[in-house]
């Protein structure tokens, strides 16, 4: 058996350590250990969560990467059309990890009534439409089904049914301005409710609804093979920029290319300053931490002084000796890593599922504290904090070469 292993265990193993004077200073240490685990953990969680959550959101109604024409339109609205007679439509063969590309447009169109009116933008979409975002966001009714005839169907929010005290199954008329001639009078569609979502993302609920396109292609004007732009979602998100570049290299020098986070730059900016406030708490904590530690491993070593001047006059060394304590040490910090995993875990995991704890959709973009767990980061943060509390203690435990034997075993 390992020697400084076996001493280390006999001086954890001993009651009268547990009950010494030491021990209060112990219990902190494990305890500073034990809090910044768990405020470590919540951090990351609750910050890639809402990182993720609002790139999602922001990317459900529009794609990850979107293809148009050059054109100087920076509105909402579709600008001159696209023909989606093109070799990466419906499939886009020549740049891999791409799950899908859909056509689409988009209108801003007047919903009125006999007692209200509101601007929205009208999207239309087609029967090739990915619904996989929209599934999680309704709250009431169904999806549209835009692959057989034309359909007077729309989605709409939560935000814009409690605004016009609309619900599923109402009608309603949406007017659309006549871009050949604005001296006409507007153009008029009657949609009939057949689902509301409510995506927890107040700037996007508040300004879209979701029609067929080829109502939007008849009040353009535009043929039946034309949309507004096109919408690509990627299989792997974290390749954004380097799948940009493939799309863009892979499509005629007619249209362009850009990612969401150059359409959404501000909301992106934001989110990514999530990422600085995490490694700051997590520089903070594992400082704190180890500081307590260190006090810890102190007033263990001058407690066991006398211990440590018997060893050196026994003939071991100073690294010998110093091995002990960090055997000793390390448990704490074990001991600490396990309750702060075994709270902070279990407190996002009733967060995941119960979702106690609400967010301002306003300001936040979504409606409760979102949480990402993964296997690797909730390993790597233990195993950071396990080796960088270590290395701290590697600094103090250098007291036990400035320990002469003979003083030492004097020592009271």
């Amino acid at each position: 058996m390992n020697f400084e292993y076996f001493i280390a265990k006999r001086i954890i193993d001993n009651k009268t350590y547990k009950s010494s004077v030491s021990a209060p200073i112990i219990k902190i240490g494990i305890a500073a250990i034990a809090i910044g685990i768990v405020v470590m953990l919540v951090s990351i969680a609750t910050g890639i969560g809402l990182q993720h959550k609002i790139r999602d959101k922001v990317s459900a109604f529009n794609g990850h990467l979107i293809i148009s024409n050059f054109d100087s339109n920076n509105s909402q609205e579709s600008g001159a059309p696209v023909s989606m007679e093109q070799d990466f439509y419906p499939d886009f063969k020549s740049v891999s990890g791409i799950r899908h590309i859909q056509a689409v447009a988009t209108k801003l169109g007047v919903i009125r009534t006999e007692t209200d009116f509101e601007a929205v933008i009208v999207k239309g979409v087609g029967g090739d439409y990915d619904w996989q975002y929209f599934n999680e966001f309704l709250v009431a009714g169904s999806l549209p089904d835009y692959s057989g005839d034309m359909s007077e169907d729309v989605l709409i929010s939560q935000h814009l049914a409690k605004r016009m005290h609309f619900k599923v199954g109402d009608k309603f008329i949406t007017m659309f301005r006549r871009e050949d001639d604005l001296n006409k009078p507007p153009r008029m569609i009657s949609y009939n409710i057949v689902g509301i979502y409510n995506s927890g993302f107040t700037d996007f609920d508040k300004t879209y609804m979701i029609g067929d396109l080829r109502h939007l292609q008849r009040i353009n004007k535009w043929d039946k093979n034309q949309a507004g732009n096109f919408e690509i979602f990627l299989d792997d998100y974290s390749l954004l920029d380097e799948k940009l570049v493939e799309v863009y290299q892979n499509t005629p020098s007619k249209l362009n290319s850009y990612s969401v986070e150059e359409k959404y730059a501000s909301i992106f900016e934001w989110i990514k300053i999530f990422e600085n406030n995490i490694y700051g708490i997590i520089g903070v904590m594992i400082l704190v931490a180890g500081i307590n530690m260190i006090t810890a491993l102190l007033v263990l070593i001058l407690e066991r002084t006398r211990m440590i001047g018997i060893l050196k006059a026994l003939g071991s060394n100073n690294w010998k000796i110093r091995k002990i304590f960090l055997y000793n040490a390390s448990y704490l910090i074990l001991l600490g890593l396990f309750w702060g995993n075994l709270i902070g875990l279990g407190l996002l995991l009733a967060q995941k599922y119960f979702k106690f704890i609400p967010l301002n959709s306003s300001v936040y973009y979504v409606t409760e504290v979102p949480i990402y767990l993964s296997v690797n980061y909730v390993l790597l943060l233990n195993a950071g904090t396990f080796i960088m509390c270590l290395i701290m203690l590697l600094v103090p435990s250098y007291l036990i070469s400035k320990i002469a034997p003979v003083k030492a075993i004097r020592f009271e």
